[in-house]
């Protein structure tokens, strides 16, 4: 089977041996650049819980001075993973939806605590901060990364990826599905993808690559990649 993953290379390295180990073809566009951002030291003893909305934002923090016992709430089961490879100990993950997190800091965090930090990205989908102000929570937002869609791709890649078209693709989120619709398009591939069925994490990932046409398209979690391959 022919698979292409749309991570960062660092992000998907693993999985590409494990496919390829399997006996499976692996084609990689990374979608997505990840640029770290400069932000304004941080006194952590001031705050009794962080948050992050991605595996992004603990990667370009310094955690130096920070305390790894405090309390770590996470989007989803990936940035949960990195932050527990970090050495948090305290960590609470939601499904990967923001909305859900909110629900667990309302369930897990008390409003008369210390001010909670969040890290993000410079673009998110959910004003995350200002919905617990609302709550009455004291949040302070840090940002520490960007992202920019990738816009260079060698020819003779996209040539290859029309003689062979993957049978599987994996989509990890809104902006990747974005730039990916983007690729498809700048490069006129609109009508490849019949035979192809689209793994995305999320119906509001999956939206975005409606209007194309594939075979078939699955919601799934971070972890359940190789399942999916037993599925179709």
């Amino acid at each position: 089977m022919h698979i292409l993953l749309t991570r960062q290379l660092e992000d998907c390295s693993e999985m590409i041996l494990k496919f390829k180990s399997l006996g499976h073809q692996v084609s990689h566009l990374p979608l997505l650049i990840i640029e770290k951002m400069s932000y304004e030291d941080i006194n952590f003893s001031d705050y009794g819980g962080i948050i992050f909305t991605s595996a992004n934002a603990i990667k370009y923090l310094n955690l130096n001075n920070l305390d790894k016992n405090i309390l770590c709430f996470c989007v989803g089961d990936i940035t949960e993973k990195k932050a527990r490879s970090l050495g948090f100990q305290k960590t609470i993950a939601a499904e990967g939806n923001v909305l859900n997190l909110k629900e667990l800091i309302l369930q897990n965090y008390e409003i008369k605590d210390k001010p909670l930090l969040y890290i993000s990205g410079e673009t998110i989908s959910v004003d995350l901060d200002v919905q617990l102000s609302k709550e009455g929570y004291n949040v302070k937002r840090i940002i520490n990364y960007r992202v920019t869609h990738n816009q260079k791709f060698d020819e003779n890649f996209v040539k290859d990826l029309k003689e062979n078209v993957p049978e599987m693709v994996y989509v990890y989120s809104q902006n990747s599905a974005s730039s990916f619709l983007n690729f498809i398009k700048i490069h006129q591939l609109e009508n490849i993808w019949m035979n192809t069925n689209l793994m995305c994490i999320g119906e509001k990932t999956s939206s975005i690559l409606n209007e194309i046409k594939w075979k078939k398209i699955f919601l799934f979690n971070p972890g359940e990649e190789e399942f999916l391959l037993y599925k179709i």
